[in-house]
């Protein structure tokens, strides 16, 4: 049943008068509004299956360190305490210093219905400011510094936002930034799989082993495609300069589809971005809806991942 334009008026306003909401642009209804000064709010680390014994031995090698997300103040060495956007506290998804590694966390839900579901946040990304590796440029794949460019910037790899869904079909919508290719060399761009995302139940059945740093999302570099063409996000020279970035991302799961993605003032169109469905089915799934973010460092200094804040809101 549809929303009476009244009650969607008076919704309006009631989010607009709001600090908190009124940044956002959410659909009908709000599932999860997360402001992580207050919590990490169900966030947590995505760590792989196991047998039924909880022996941890039994996770996929490459799913067993990607490390569990904490709060931060965002300090750093030269200017101390820089704080979140919204309070002193952001979610921060972190790196450990090894290249390929990735730090992930996931948001579980599940679905009461189908149609667009938005995932909105505020994020930054940013490369360790202080570290034997990235000061000696040489060895961790960065540039020379020319007092605007930062040698840090060509140091961070990519982060993520996606999903993991069933509704008797299982599938991944997914969007990634990729800032820096496997050699490190600026790209600068949005991309997403073409092949779904390896799992647990394929590696028990012996159709695939992935090293500890492989891409979990999608192993193999020539499975990214580009859309949207290049974008150049605001890393703002160093390291320690934190600009909080706008992220709007629309799915449907009526159709199992990408719509649209808005990052600050640009908008793409997603809505000829396949949507790589798994072949077989999957029990113990009903309904998923599962958000994860990530991010992936291509040297060996860690990258890091914030959010500030999130709010995920469906149409139905």
């Amino acid at each position: 049943m549809s929303t009476p334009a009244s009650e969607r008026s008076l919704a309006a306003e009631l989010r607009r008068a709001d600090p908190a909401l009124s940044r956002f642009n959410p659909l009908d209804r709000i599932l999860v509004h997360d402001e992580f000064n207050t919590g990490t709010h169900g966030w947590i680390e995505l760590l792989g299956n196991y047998d039924g014994h909880g022996n941890l031995d039994t996770v996929d090698d490459h799913m067993r360190d990607f490390r569990p997300p904490q709060l931060s103040s965002c300090n750093f060495f030269d200017v101390g305490t820089h704080g979140a956007m919204s309070g002193t506290y952001a979610l921060k998804v972190a790196t450990r210093p090894v290249a390929g590694h990735t730090g992930v966390a996931i948001r579980r839900l599940t679905m009461a219905g189908r149609g667009r579901v938005q995932f909105e946040a505020y994020l930054t990304f940013k490369t360790e400011a202080a570290s034997e590796e990235n000061q000696a440029a040489h060895k961790a794949g960065a540039g020379e510094w020319d007092a605007n460019l930062h040698p840090s910037e060509q140091q961070f790899g990519a982060f993520t936002i996606a999903t993991d869904i069933c509704d008797g079909v299982r599938y991944h919508c997914v969007a990634r930034y990729l800032n820096t290719d496997l050699d490190n060399r600026m790209r600068r761009e949005w991309v997403y799989p073409t092949v779904p995302e390896p799992t647990p139940r394929e590696h028990f059945e012996g159709k695939l082993k992935l090293p500890p740093t492989a891409d979990f999302t999608a192993p193999d570099p020539d499975d990214w495609k580009p859309f949207g063409g290049p974008q150049e996000l605001c890393y703002n020279e160093v390291p320690t300069k934190v600009n909080w970035h706008y992220v709007r991302w629309v799915i449907d799961t009526s159709t199992r589809s990408n719509v649209e993605l808005q990052v600050n003032d640009t908008v793409y169109d997603m809505r000829d971005v396949p949507v790589p469905p798994y072949e077989e089915e999957y029990g113990s799934l009903g309904n998923l809806l599962n958000f994860y973010v990530s991010v992936r460092t291509h040297t060996d200094v860690r990258n890091f991942l914030y959010l500030d804040s999130v709010l995920i809101s469906v149409d139905w």
